[in-house]
């Protein structure tokens, strides 16, 4: 067996061509996944997550979410979530002169994008990633058939605590007061 020789680093692709944002360029242990801009559905969910983040992080003021920010762990791991919400300690200490975050976030929220391998990508490879770098709590939203999955560090690993459907209520102990409904998130 020959082993794949090639292994992709952020300095890869800092020379890539422009693409104009159609094309999403991720990293996970040295392995490029390339995908193209996701179906508008997709981002209406996200704007919708950012949102009831937003607005309880204005009155709370403990941190802020962001769409879409670079999260470089190392040259080898590094991924364009589609929603994160970071405490104010990690965005004062975590964020390079770039404006990529370089730990973790509190909490990652990644929407499923159709095929099977995106599929697998943010429900496997990803849910490991973020074990391994110290998210605190993630989140897999299905927009397609509008299931929430609530993944928590637990006893060091992200592991399923919840699968929420319309009508169930989103809060969680790491946002103090926050509560988001299920439906408003697919409205």
């Amino acid at each position: 067996m020959i082993a794949n020789s090639l292994y992709w680093t952020t300095a890869d692709l800092d020379v890539m061509p422009d693409d104009g944002g159609w094309l999403r360029h991720e990293i996970i242990a040295g392995e490029l996944f390339v995908t193209r801009a996701p179906h508008i559905r997709h981002q209406g969910i996200s704007g919708n997550i950012h949102f009831e983040l937003e607005f309880w992080s204005r009155e709370t003021r403990l941190g802020k979410p962001f769409q879409t920010p670079g999260v470089v762990f190392t040259p080898t791991d590094a991924v364009i979530p589609d929603v994160v919400w970071a405490s104010q300690a990690r965005l004062e200490r975590g964020i390079d002169a770039a404006g990529h975050f370089t730990i973790a976030p509190e909490l990652m929220v990644e929407i499923l994008s159709a095929g099977e391998q995106n599929e697998r990508r943010d429900k496997s490879v990803k849910l490991k990633l973020y074990s391994r770098y110290g998210v605190q709590e993630y989140w897999i939203v299905n927009w397609q058939v509008q299931t929430l999955e609530i993944y928590r560090r637990t006893d060091a690993q992200l592991q399923l605590v919840a699968t929420l459907l319309a009508g169930d209520k989103l809060t969680s102990p790491l946002l103090p007061g926050f509560s988001a409904e299920i439906d408003r998130i697919f409205s």
